[in-house]
């Protein structure tokens, strides 16, 4: 398998180690590759030929003493602990390599230019997730010059709605409308024209009477008012999220609980949000292994995390985390997430140039109250794409 180095990840010697050492570092590469308990004429067959089974058993049996190493039977072979990992990832941090393959599929899918910035986003995670075989989530700024293209309405019950309004940059916002009265289909296709008509796509519609028409206005401006309040005033970073179903495939979490304890901060944005802060303040790439993962998951999870920031012109706009068990291959990721990072920044630096959008970090709550939704509406054209001279 062909295999690159990457000039920004520049390979070291590891520092000078005793015997024990590199018999535990044979150890965990041996375990990543083939995942299951190694014994020690298994390692002696491996790269150690030059040590005797008895001298190997007794390193193990010290590593043992010292937290790095666990037996799940008597007389089976040895597996890493999270503090072996640790060892392991420190010692191949900058270090990281990527297969050739990877590299050009990363490439190709982050050399366009694209004002849908949302999108590109969500398409370069899914990419990233599937070469890596992990869960991955992305912390991303607020994109400004983003338009509403589109409103969809699903109906949940004949008097609650789910609106599903999409810009211009490929985010889809859902929000759920409550109505004092049932509609039908009919109704909510005519709402769906109108919607389109005030956004200058389409020709007014023919509602079968006042009521109607009112009740379409009033959905359309409480849609509107809701995506510019949160689109306006946002505290936190928004979160990508793709991959989860890669975590099935690891024997790890066949456990129905170790499966949730990991999910568990995929289903809390905070948690993840909180998590790429830290990768953005440590202003590189960072590793969490087992339980350096507390508060962010339960004591005992066997998960891991790589996370590296991005940029945006220089400028850190958020952060790339990949999940997977503690069993994962850290040089290949070290290299995969240090190479994504580097395209997504340029990739977006020059969509941000070519496009001439602006973007924002969260700040704290404090914006002034908004009062008057008609008046958002008259006075926000540049998100809402409506031609208020109809």
């Amino acid at each position: 398998m062909k295999t690159a180095t990457l000039k920004s990840l520049p390979a070291k010697k590891l520092p000078k180690t005793d015997r024990e050492q590199a018999v535990l570092l044979g150890l965990i590469e041996l375990y990543l590759k083939m995942g299951k308990p190694i014994g020690s004429q298994t390692l002696q067959e491996n790269g150690f030929e030059s040590l005797s089974s008895a001298t190997i058993r007794n390193y193990f049996g010290k590593m043992e003493e010292q937290g790095y190493l666990k037996q799940q039977h008597t007389s089976g072979g040895r597996i890493p602990t999270a503090k072996a990992f640790r060892l392991y990832a420190d010692a191949y941090s900058d270090q990281g390599v990527i297969d050739g393959d990877q590299a050009e599929i990363l490439e190709e899918v982050l050399k366009k230019n694209s004002r849908e910035v949302a999108t590109a986003l969500n398409l370069a995670a899914e990419s990233l997730s599937e070469l890596a075989k992990c869960a991955v989530f992305i912390s991303a700024p607020r994109f400004d010059q983003d338009f509403v293209q589109d409103i969809r309405l699903i109906q949940l019950d004949p008097t609650k709605l789910l609106s599903i309004a999409i810009t211009d940059f490929g985010l889809i916002r859902t929000e759920t409308i409550y109505l004092d009265r049932p509609v039908d289909i009919l109704f909510l296709r005519s709402a769906e024209e109108y919607f389109l008509w005030r956004m200058n796509k389409g020709e007014k519609p023919l509602f079968r009477g006042e009521a109607e028409a009112k009740m379409a206005q009033r959905i359309y401006n409480e849609v509107m008012v809701r995506h510019v309040v949160g689109y306006a005033n946002f505290t936190s970073e928004d979160i990508l999220r793709t991959g989860l179903s890669k975590l099935l495939a690891y024997p790890e979490f066949n456990d129905a609980a170790a499966l949730a304890n990991s999910l568990s901060l995929l289903e809390d944005e905070g948690q993840m949000q909180a998590l790429l802060r830290e990768c953005c303040k440590k202003n590189q790439l960072t590793c969490w292994i087992g339980d350096e993962l507390c508060p962010f998951v339960p004591p005992g999870s066997e998960c891991a995390i790589i996370a590296i920031p991005y940029r945006i012109n220089q400028t850190i706009a958020g952060a790339i985390a990949l999940l997977g068990p503690m069993r994962l291959p850290y040089k290949n990721l070290f290299g995969l997430a240090q190479h994504f990072s580097e395209l997504l920044s340029k990739s977006l630096t020059q969509s941000v140039y070519k496009f001439k959008i602006t973007f924002r970090q969260p700040k704290g709550q404090g914006s002034e109250r908004i009062e008057n939704g008609d008046e958002i509406l008259k006075t926000n054209r540049s998100i809402l794409l409506e031609d208020k001279s109809r």
